[in-house]
């Protein structure tokens, strides 16, 4: 299904929510939650899409690679980390998101870029799970 064509009010709509979300956040830690949700809902298109974005802000194969075992790595910043955990706890929802997560996450970011990540977070898994719904594959348009 190409989802644009046949619900192109839903679409744009959730242009306008990831144009909004994405407002003042860094474009490589933007991009790093993308994927890292992605993986989670095993997103082959989203990923595919966010690591090539990622690559054209400046990330390094090296972190793109790592960014299954963030934790276990040294290449990411404490920030960096806040954002992935609070990724991982929003994505994984029923697992819930933990007052430490939480608060990790807004002494990091301050309420507002926290507010953004969140924001980003939910956008990001809407494409995921309109991607893996509608059966959309790498190479696609």
């Amino acid at each position: 299904m190409n989802f644009s064509q046949v619900a192109p009010k839903v679409f744009k709509a959730v242009l306008a929510l990831d144009a909004a979300a994405r407002d003042g956040l860094d474009p490589v830690l933007l991009e790093l939650v993308q994927i890292r949700a992605s993986q989670l809902n095993k997103c082959a298109y989203c990923i595919d899409y966010h690591t090539r974005d990622a690559r054209k802000a400046g990330e390094s194969e090296e972190r793109i690679y790592q960014l299954t075992a963030w934790r276990e790595s040294s290449l990411y910043t404490v920030e960096e980390r806040a954002a992935l955990a609070l990724t991982e706890a929003v994505t994984l929802l029923p697992e819930g998101v933990s007052d430490a997560v939480y608060a990790e996450a807004a002494e990091r970011f301050g309420e507002k870029e926290t507010a953004q990540l969140i924001a980003l977070i939910f956008t990001v898994n809407t494409w995921n799970r309109m991607n893996v719904t509608t059966r959309k594959t790498p190479g696609t348009e």
